[in-house]
């Protein structure tokens, strides 16, 4: 499907979709709650659909109640059939350590686009752990041998994806010794961590660890049944606030102001760009600004990386990203997907490994291959709209985290029309 997209005039109030990441995070956590939990306000989505479906066929109930899930959780049993995980790393990363729980042998798959994205440091840990796992060239299909975790102590590297340590922080305190995650090097994308301790302490297990996060320890405890309201999403929230500071007057609510969530950064990030935002409570308003040149650091905020990219196009100056490089192991090679919009766009950019910087001008329309990632199709529309004459190839797949997205930019004002 192509999204082609006209100038237009954008303004308008509009509340932040659910999050993806506490909604993954609160579906775990509850399936290792023997007894009945409910998120309220959950998002859906393909990610959180794949994840759904995983844990359904593992032996968790999972029934629709009123805008809510009910998760019935405590008991896994070995699946009849392969776990097909989607585009979802989240879910794949996440549902491999729980298979460690569950008796017999799971095999994960997964869409090739997740083939390229790495899993093997995960598996090896689990490996060390006594759960034999296998991996097909290092990729999907994933075979786990599991049923129990005795622990004891593992080491795991915390530069390549946050999603390993929370996959071994979920199990944690299922292992029978407890168990002492240790980093051989930095973790990156600390607040994606944080995130999973709040959430697993909504369910009533602690975690020690030390400032720094090198290392995170606990013994065996039962996960409790909660009842978990799942805040907004900032990542999502974050075009619709870039599109307000690009062209338009857009207010975001649901939007805690106090979030762990990584992407709450932009809020940061535009004030810095000199764009001109208003707050008030759980709410964030940002209007069309003169935008300055600035430097950004994308370590604990990757996924930021094409919103911040599309704003540093329009802005007065060179804008320097640094901390980038882990975007190339994303739904796509995210730096190679920016470079080449921004191109077609007219937009000067220099590649770097670690960096990019990226000239602002007046950016014309053009055809942009989303490479199927969803926060390339979202933050290039932000472009299409100010330049006009644009059309994004792959525009459905946004329904991985956001599937309202292109019904929310018509009712902002977008003259968008969706195409096969």
């Amino acid at each position: 499907m192509r999204a082609l997209i006209s100038r237009s005039s954008i303004q308008g109030k509009v509340a932040a979709p659910p999050s993806k990441s506490y909604t993954l995070r609160g579906l775990m956590c509850s399936a290792l709650a023997a007894g009945s939990s409910r998120l309220a306000h959950p998002l859906d989505c393909d990610d959180t659909t794949a994840a759904r479906n995983a844990l359904r066929q593992i032996g968790v109930g999972i029934e629709q109640q009123n805008g809510s899930w009910v998760v019935k959780g405590g008991r896994f049993h070995q699946p009849a059939a392969d776990l097909f995980c989607g585009e979802s790393a989240g879910t794949l990363r996440f549902m491999a350590a729980l298979c460690a729980l569950a008796p017999g042998v799971c095999r994960l798959t997964a869409a090739p686009s997740l083939a390229r994205r790495p899993i093997m440091p995960l598996l090896e840990a689990l490996n060390s752990l006594g759960i034999k796992c296998s991996a097909t060239s290092g990729s999907t299909p994933i075979t786990i041998e599991g049923g129990r975790v005795r622990g004891g102590t593992v080491e795991l590297p915390g530069h390549i994806s946050s999603q390993y340590v929370t996959a071994l922080l979920l199990i944690a305190p299922c292992a029978t010794e407890g168990l002492t995650i240790r980093l051989t090097s930095p973790l990156e994308s600390r607040p994606y961590v944080m995130m999973t301790l709040d959430c697993m302490k909504e369910f009533g297990i602690e975690v020690s660890h030390p400032e720094d996060m090198s290392f995170f320890q606990t013994g065996p405890q039962p996960y409790r049944t909660a009842e978990y309201t799942v805040e907004g999403d900032w990542s999502s929230a974050s075009y619709l606030l870039a599109l307000g500071a690009a062209g338009g007057d857009i207010e975001v609510t649901n939007l805690a102001a106090g979030s762990r969530q990584a992407d709450r950064d932009l809020w940061t990030m535009l004030n810095r760009m000199g764009a001109e935002i208003s707050a008030g409570e759980s709410c964030l308003r940002v209007k069309q600004s003169r935008l300055k040149a600035f430097h950004a650091d994308l370590t604990d905020c990757i996924d930021l990386l094409p919103t911040i990219a599309v704003l540093a196009a329009l802005a007065n100056g060179e804008s320097e990203l640094t901390g980038v490089k882990r975007a190339r192991l994303k739904e796509s090679d995210r730096i190679a997907a920016v470079r080449a919009g921004m191109e077609r766009m007219g937009i000067a950019i220099r590649e770097e490994e670690d960096r990019i910087s990226i000239k602002g001008a007046q950016p014309h329309g053009a055809a942009i291959d989303s490479m199927g990632d969803h926060r390339i199709a979202m933050a290039f529309s932000i472009l299409g709209i100010v330049a006009g004459d644009t059309v994004i190839e792959g525009a459905e797949c946004v329904s991985k985290t956001y599937p309202a997205y292109w019904d929310v930019l018509k009712g902002l004002g977008a003259k968008v029309v969706l195409d096969g």
